[in-house]
């Protein structure tokens, strides 16, 4: 996947007053910690922000952040928005190796729904996930995972392990087990059940 570039200043002082006054200037607090280094205070363009969240997959793929002369592989750990003003209000972001694997949530696309076999026959989509932790090298981590439910029929339930991944990504939620095949999406039946609908095509046909 493509990688996100934010520019980050350090951060020289702490405490609700000199966020506030950031804040105030168009900047976001923030923090950078993990790899076995120090926790670093940080400050980042609220705009930068902004615009870079906006994206689908910033909640999932590698940012490199330049600071203080150096290039560091991040990946967003905890965003804090403001109650009800379009503001972020602080963020905090995990070095990660890319060598070693991590793990990230990364939304579901499901895409057919319309056309699906059961959606045809009457039924209605239900989603039980939108995104699924996945673990894998930074490189290999997908943007988002596409789920087709173009031949799914009507009750019928897509689970974890229906799922096809890229080579060298897993779910981090299947591989405690067979018990964590949790359900994926399903097409629930039109309401009265399939035998009504089958009754009512029936009437339909016969005053045809």
């Amino acid at each position: 996947m493509s990688e996100l570039t934010l520019d980050a200043q350090l951060r020289p002082h702490h405490g609700t007053g000199a966020s506030r006054r950031l804040r105030h200037q168009g900047d976001v607090p923030g923090i950078v910690y993990g790899g076995n280094e120090d926790n670093v205070s940080i400050t980042l363009s609220h705009n930068q922000l902004m615009k870079a969240q906006e994206q689908e997959s910033f909640y999932s793929q590698v940012i490199n952040l330049k600071l203080d002369g150096k290039s560091v592989p991040v990946i967003v750990k905890a965003l804090q928005r403001h109650p009800y003003k379009p503001k972020v209000m602080h963020i905090d972001l995990m070095r990660i190796n890319r060598n070693e694997p991590i793990n990230a949530m990364v939304p579901i696309h499901f895409v057919n729904e319309e056309s699906a076999v059961g959606v045809k026959a009457g039924g209605s989509v239900s989603h039980h996930l939108t995104e699924l932790e996945l673990r894998s090298l930074p490189a290999d981590l997908p943007e988002f995972i596409e789920v087709d439910t173009q031949h799914l029929g009507t009750g019928e339930t897509l689970h974890l392990s229906d799922i096809t991944l890229p080579a060298g990504v897993e779910s981090v939620t299947l591989a405690k087990g067979e018990d964590y095949n949790v359900s994926v999406v399903t097409i629930q039946p039109p309401r009265g059940g399939e035998e009504d609908s089958d009754e009512q095509g029936e009437s339909q046909e016969d005053s045809e």
